[in-house]
């Protein structure tokens, strides 16, 4: 049966539609990066799992390649295309062919594509294609033709493309680097911060005396209606009219999601047209809950980035949810499954189905 809640698919037509693609598929714009994208399917033209680490230094370029070869395996791929984001200059360290006038230029980090090729050959893997993306132009570190010399190369497509379209569609927002998504949830300053801490002192100690006077399961779905109203309000966040939330609202979904009843409820909003408001309000609650508050709605943010391709902030929100709370079971659980590239198909089927298991709970 197909997966209801799949992203569309897009359709990339060659090397360079994957090159120019590559913002969307690590969710920021890549400099000085090796990515590596998994082709599946018979035919080995399906874009699959994309990763991306910093160009390595030598000495870390074994460890550094082993570890990408072993999280690509995970996704069983039929072959692999190999991209270098780099604005080195050619290298010219290549000797003059019998002659010449002088050395031949050659593309940078040439080695690293070697030793890459190798890597994953010996894993039994095969490299499709090498690319080098440099200044608005891509080059095949295999292509012999004049068209693919260091001081040619050819443009990347212009416009806007069909998978740009598809992810500003899902709600997805493209950072120019990593350390623009860690801003995008970094936590509020001083001001901000103080009055939260009083907003969630107070919220906290009218809890309590609710819960005795009411009983949890009461004051429990009191805080799912919470959760769902501002989800609701949050509706139309990704055209910049969502309302914003009072800081006594922010902490009163805060510790409702302490609640791992609730807060496994609240999975389910990671799927269907409810998905982009609930991130956003995922989002506001991880930037204005103090810790350890914020490691439920943080953990919340990295389910849903991930289950719509997003590993970039994924990875991002549940490192925030283990910096405010080491011990958080459900983000220990969550981080071992992106460490292991579990694909977001699964944990799709997972919330639709069962949801995280009882043990994880606490």
């Amino acid at each position: 049966m197909p997966d209801a809640d799949q992203p569309p698919t897009v359709h990339l037509s060659g090397r360079g539609d994957v090159a120019a693609a590559l913002p969307q598929l690590i969710g920021f714009r890549p400099r000085e990066s090796l990515v590596v994208v998994a082709l599946r399917g018979a035919t080995g033209l399906r874009v699959g799992l994309t990763a991306r680490v910093d160009l390595p230094a030598a000495e870390h370029r074994g460890p550094v390649l082993r570890e990408l070869v072993r999280s690509l395996l995970t996704d069983g791929p039929a072959a692999v295309l190999l991209l270098v984001v780099s604005e080195s200059d050619d290298d010219a360290a290549v000797p003059p062919a019998p002659g010449s006038a002088g050395p031949v230029a050659e593309l940078p980090h040439r080695p690293l594509v070697h030793d890459a090729v190798l890597a994953f050959d010996a894993a039994g893997v095969a490299v499709r294609e090498a690319v080098l993306v440099r200044r608005g132009r891509w080059w095949s570190y295999d292509c012999a033709r004049g068209c693919c010399a260091p001081d040619v190369g050819t443009p990347l497509p212009g416009g806007t493309s069909p998978l740009a379209a598809a992810a500003a569609l899902g709600g997805q927002v493209v950072e120019d680097d990593r350390a623009a998504l860690v801003r995008r949830i970094a936590p509020v300053g001083f001001l901000a911060a103080a009055g939260m801490a009083q907003a969630c002192d107070q919220v906290g100690d009218d809890l309590a005396r609710r819960t005795a006077e009411l009983g949890w399961d009461e004051v429990a779905e009191e805080g799912w209606a919470a959760v769902l109203a501002a989800v609701e309000a949050a509706g139309p966040a990704r055209d910049g009219g969502g309302q914003r939330l009072s800081d006594r609202e922010v902490a009163r979904l805060a510790w409702g999601l302490r609640d791992v009843d609730l807060r496994d409820r609240a999975l389910a909003l990671a799927l269907g047209d409810s998905a982009a408001a609930a991130e956003s309000v995922w989002v506001d609650l991880t930037r204005r809950a103090p810790a350890p508050l914020d490691a439920a709605p943080a953990t919340l943010l990295a389910v849903t980035a991930w289950v719509r391709g997003d590993g970039a902030l994924a990875n991002v929100a549940l490192a925030r949810a283990l910096d405010s709370e080491p011990g958080y079971t459900f983000a220990v659980l969550l981080r071992s499954a992106l460490d292991a590239c579990v694909p977001p198909a699964r944990i799709r089927r997972l919330i639709r189905e069962a949801g995280v298991p009882r043990d994880a709970r606490r």
